[in-house]
């Protein structure tokens, strides 16, 4: 259901405005022109201050998939950042209070985000800048604690990075700048639906509220009524997966990352594939910080990422998939069916990737949801995804491959309770659905 107009224009000029009130200069340099960032020996890139994150290398060898061993750049962040945003009871009923930022990374410039979006280095203030406006209501326990998770990143870009997904609820008023405003559940809903527009973490926190019952943010396992696996089931399948698979990485000097060369702007694969690490300078008004330069990783395509579902025993059902990722706490995170973070698919050969054929050929009509997401512009260069989710027909086989596996939606949140078991494409799709039992809308 979009926004009623008159909503819409609001948005939009809101939007505008946060936009013509800010500079927002974003340009491509060398790594040696980056400010207080630095090769260590050839061995990695780093903040003079040792804190934020580095770019650093890793062999990788495990027993999964027809590569078992290769090198790459990965994004060594190990501090946990908050990501939380405030919610409201106004005239009885649920707002939540984001704010329009901008990212060194951001297609658009600017993009809807929680209330705090913060990394431990930011809210300590080592860039000497100001303290994130609201954080102190997340470091305290003053006020009702609504959603409170830690939650992974991209695991094939990240090293078991994650952040603190949270949702706290306060009654007294608060007074806030213009770039903020409160937003209903249903509204946010409604603009992931808009290319671009709502941010990763925007979406990976209100990803965590069951939309089946908006109050009930948290709690022990729902009933789950007619899925086709139990939880039992379902748990014994994830750690029969776990104990089949094996991920070993080992810490490499940059310089010697195979398939990989180093050049005066970008650290790139020999084939140009997968994605580039690259040096930015950013100038933004109204940050913390409004000058400063960093690391960024550059996507080399789009990618693709999907949920295939079904209607079974009256109830959707849900494609999962076990996924295996270099930077995962534990091996493995339950994922959409297909997950392509680069645009390297198109090169992959039919049945190499399950459901990959399915996902490409889909026609408009089983097409439930279709939007092109970016990823977080903080540590990604102006990089999106096409999220899908697709409704197959009553008769599509129900049998899965080995690493596949049937779930409800209600069990899909069940997981979001506990730590590093959705991963962030997941969330990122199941942030979008507003209403899940028989049908999805």
């Amino acid at each position: 259901m979009p926004l009623n107009p008159e909503k819409n224009k609001e948005i939009e000029k809101w939007i505008k405005d946060v936009v013509d009130k800010t500079i927002i200069k974003t340009t491509k340099i060398l790594f040696k022109d980056m400010k207080n960032w630095s090769f260590i020996d050839h061995r990695e890139i780093a903040h003079s201050s040792k804190k934020f994150f580095q770019i650093q290398g890793l062999d990788v060898t495990t027993n999964s998939g027809n590569i078992n061993n290769w090198h790459q750049p990965i994004i060594n962040q190990p501090e946990i950042g908050i990501l939380g945003i405030i919610r409201k009871k106004i005239e009885d009923k649920y707002y939540y209070l984001l704010q329009a930022k901008v990212e060194p990374g951001n297609i658009n410039d600017v993009q809807i985000s929680p209330t705090v979006q913060a990394t431990k280095s930011n809210y300590k203030q080592i860039h000497k800048g100001t303290k994130p406006l609201f954080v102190e209501y997340f470091l305290n326990n003053r006020h009702i604690t609504i959603l409170d998770q830690l939650q992974s990143e991209q695991g094939g870009r990240f090293l078991q990075k994650r952040n603190r997904n949270i949702i706290i609820e306060m009654d007294e008023d608060i007074e806030y700048p213009g770039n903020y405003k409160w937003f209903t559940l249903e509204e946010i809903k409604t603009l992931i639906r808009k290319n671009n527009f709502i941010n990763m973490d925007t979406r990976s926190v209100i990803a965590g509220i069951n939309v089946n019952n908006e109050r009930k943010i948290s709690g022990i396992f729902t009933v789950q009524q007619n899925s086709i696996h139990s939880m039992v089931e379902v748990l014994s399948w994830l750690t029969e997966q776990k104990a089949k698979y094996y991920i070993q990485i080992e810490k490499l000097s940059l310089a010697k990352l195979k398939k990989w060369v180093t050049t005066d702007s970008q650290i790139h694969h020999v084939n140009n594939k997968y994605f580039k690490v690259i040096a930015v300078n950013t100038e933004i008004q109204n940050r913390e910080v409004m000058q400063w330069s960093q690391p960024m990783i550059q996507s080399v395509t789009p990618g693709i990422i999907a949920f295939v579902v079904k209607r079974m025993n009256g109830i959707i059902h849900f494609i999962v998939q076990a996924k295996i990722e270099v930077g995962n706490l534990d091996i493995i995170e339950l994922a959409p069916t297909l997950q392509c973070m680069t645009g390297d698919y198109r090169d992959t050969r039919s049945g190499d990737l399950p459901f990959l054929d399915l996902v490409l050929e889909v026609s408009k009509e089983n097409i439930l949801y279709d939007t092109m997401q970016s990823e977080e512009g903080g540590r990604f260069y102006r990089e999106e995804n096409r999220n899908l989710i697709i409704q197959v027909d009553e008769d599509f086989e129900t049998d899965l491959p080995d690493r596949y596996i049937w779930m409800t939606y209600n069990q899909l949140h069940d997981f979001m309770i506990f730590n590093n078991y959705l991963n962030i494409q997941a969330r990122s799709l199941l942030s979008a659905i507003r209403e899940c039992s028989s049908e999805i809308s």
